[in-house]
Order: structure tokens, then C-alpha cells, then sequence
């Protein structure tokens, strides 16, 4: 992670996206960076999440709902 930052914040870079895996761990690290990146000039971004194609929506977790939910556009 400080290499991360430390690359960014050498410049360069205009956003950073998180890619990391939609579980409590991979939010826990990309809400991590985001904190180590708020002070320098970067859009810190994620991945969209939802509901994923050919799924059963009553087999859908509540926070898999709420990110298709927040994450929805316009048809």
C-alpha cells in the first residue's frame, strides 16, 4: 500500500479504481486506501457491483441488492 501511494503520489495519476473483491475484507482494504489517498489530488473510485447477469434475484444478499440498488441507470 505505500508503494501505492507513493506512486500516486509522485502525480501523474487522475483516479485510482478499486478493484478489489466484494467481500467485507476487500471493502475493509479499498475503504483503507481511499483513506491513505483522501489528502492527495486523485479520484479514489470502485468497481460496479449488483446483481449479476443469469442470477436468481431470490438467491440476491441484501448488500448485493442495496449496490445494484445505488448503482442502477438509465434505461
Amino acid at each position: 500500500m505505500n508503494a501505492l501511494v507513493d506512486r500516486v503520489r509522485e502525480g501523474g495519476f487522475t483516479e485510482v479504481i478499486m478493484a478489489t473483491n466484494p467481500t467485507v475484507e476487500g471493502d475493509g482494504t479499498a475503504l483503507h486506501i481511499s483513506n491513505l489517498l483522501s489528502d492527495l489530488p486523485v479520484s479514489v473510485t470502485r468497481l460496479a457491483r449488483g446483481i449479476t447477469t443469469g442470477s436468481i434475484l431470490e438467491f440476491t444478499n441484501k448488500e448485493i441488492l442495496a449496490d445494484a440498488i445505488n448503482g442502477r441507470q438509465k434505461y
